[in-house]
């Protein structure tokens, strides 16, 4: 085995996933294609200079069908020899694709891939594949599925969070994405997009809302509350899957939960031949990937024993971790992570996260590790930890170490 090394991590600012967003003209393959071109050109590689190129989407319907990731080598400028690989773990897919080359560079397969995702949900709606989870009939019954804005709603229940607590993690996501932004601690990783005329469309996460308040989030409407408690009626699958609980306290919103966007990322990971080839240093090494299945109804828990489960295999202690990325599905995922290993917040997504900037779903693995990377080196800080509830239940999780 030898060790698998995070040369570079970039993404594009995130667009708001609606037809006047400002992505919306640009499709998955082109996004795609451009964050490729930009690993080639930041990295200076030539020819068939990695093993493959491993790329995550969700929802793999119409222009995001196919293999979108040979669809974007062929686009981009890479050579045609290096091929495509599209895979999907819902919300995980991007940090999947970066888990799944580290471990095939560590295990000798090739010295290098370029790895990360997409999600153009102006273009693309979520769900329009029909995925059997939630219309097969045989499975929705035998997993007692419900939506997972219910599921949310059944975490806060379950664990105690309030509506107060999840609003404020809202405003405070808001807030540091704002902060984070005004001090350009994006900068590095940012790859501005550009239309087919060249000129920048998109330099900035379109979506944040710099100024929302916990107050002004609590006047929203719950979001889940009818689909719930009327029709469907959701909340009586969940009570048979939990009768414990006497009824479901629905907490999440819009605000409070996270963005529909559109986005891509990409990281170039590769052995220490690799790097000495083409002249580059190492910023990180991938110390330790898992990924688990967890209880499919309440179903997005999944960031808490996927962490329990990657410490243990690497030799950890939560304490030995000095920084987290958890990804911001909804408030509750995150409020459950920090309430279980008592993590302190200021230690938690210290740059806000998808509930102010978005979550393009099959980028979003990948865009937290680049994030996390990115203030590791800005605090000199030396062991960071990311990770992702998952439709469906299951967690993933990748830690990365300094090097």
């Amino acid at each position: 085995m030898t060790d698998a090394y995070i040369y570079d991590a970039l993404r594009s600012p995130r667009g708001r996933g609606r037809p006047d967003g400002a992505l919306h003209e640009v499709t998955s393959v082109a996004l795609s294609a451009q964050m490729l071109n930009a690993v080639q050109a930041r990295n200076g590689l030539q020819g068939h200079a990695v093993e493959d190129v491993i790329w995550g989407n969700v929802t793999q319907a119409g222009e995001q069908g196919g293999c979108l990731a040979r669809s974007a080598v062929l686009l981009s400028d890479l050579d045609e020899a290096i091929p495509g690989l599209s895979i999907n773990r819902f919300c995980a897919s991007g940090m999947e694709a970066v888990n799944l080359a580290a471990n095939q560079v560590k295990a000798g397969a090739g010295q290098a891939y370029i790895a990360g995702g997409v999600e153009m949900m102006s273009r693309v709606a979520m769900g329009s594949d029909g995925a059997a989870i939630a219309v097969d009939p045989a499975l929705t019954f035998k997993t007692h599925f419900v939506p997972q804005g219910i599921s949310a709603d059944i975490i806060a229940t379950k664990f105690g969070f309030s509506r107060e607590e999840a609003d404020q993690l809202a405003a405070e996501s808001q807030a540091r994405a704002a902060a984070a932004w005004a001090d350009q601690r994006f900068a590095k990783s940012i790859v501005p997009v550009r239309d087919i005329n060249g000129l920048t469309i998109l330099d900035h996460d379109e979506y944040m809302r710099p100024g929302t308040t916990a107050e002004a989030l609590g006047a929203l409407k719950a979001s889940f509350r009818d689909m719930g408690e009327v029709m469907p009626g959701f909340d009586r699958i969940a009570l048979m899957k939990y009768p414990e609980l006497e009824r479901v306290n629905h907490i999440h919103h819009a605000g409070n939960s996270s963005g529909i966007v559109d986005g891509a990322a990409a990281v170039l990971i590769g052995n220490a031949a690799f790097g000495k080839a083409h002249g580059l240093k190492p910023r990180a090494r991938i110390r330790a990937t898992a990924k688990i299945g967890t209880d499919p109804t309440i179903m997005l828990t999944g960031p808490v024993p996927v962490t329990e489960k990657i410490l243990k295999e690497s030799g950890l202690r939560i304490g030995d971790i000095d920084l987290f990325e958890v990804n911001e599905a909804f408030a509750a995922v995150v409020l459950r992570f920090m309430q279980a290993f008592h993590v302190p917040p200021d230690r938690v997504n210290v740059n806000g996260g998808a509930i102010a900037m978005g979550h393009p779903l099959g980028a979003s693995g990948a865009i937290i590790i680049g994030t996390l990377l990115d203030e590791m080196e800005r605090r000199d800080r030396t062991l960071g930890l990311a990770t992702l509830c998952i439709a469906s239940g299951m967690g993933a999780a990748t830690i990365i170490e300094r090097v």
